[in-house]
């Protein structure tokens, strides 16, 4: 059963343009762990209308920042175990680079694949 986590970062403002600059570079790196099924990283650019969402409207874009600017990094593994080396693997390249750009600790969302 696949296992994914999802990940959100709460990236400064000002530290933006560094926090994608990481990402990018960490990329081919992350794609390359044993058992990765799917990698994502997603900017929060839109938000949620009701009206819009009434009247079958694409979604508003976001105008301004408030406090931070957010992103989801998604990734999938075929198991536990590879998901858990991933992790290391990240933690001893890469992951000071990324602490060093947010305003706050991430969030970790973990689980298996239902469907």
């Amino acid at each position: 059963m696949p296992f994914t986590e999802v990940c959100i970062y709460q990236v400064h403002p000002q530290k933006v343009d560094a926090f994608e600059a990481v990402l990018r570079e960490a990329k081919p790196f992350l794609e390359q762990q044993q058992g990765l099924l799917q990698l994502r990283l997603i900017k929060r650019g839109y938000r949620i209308d009701l009206e819009e969402i009434k009247e079958g409207l694409p979604p508003p874009a976001l105008t301004r920042i408030v406090k931070s600017v957010k992103y989801l990094l998604y990734w999938e593994f075929d198991t536990k175990e590879s998901y858990g080396a991933a992790q290391k693997n990240l933690y001893n390249s890469y992951w000071k680079a990324i602490e060093r750009c947010l305003i706050a600790p991430h969030d970790k969302y973990l689980g298996e694949v239902l469907f």
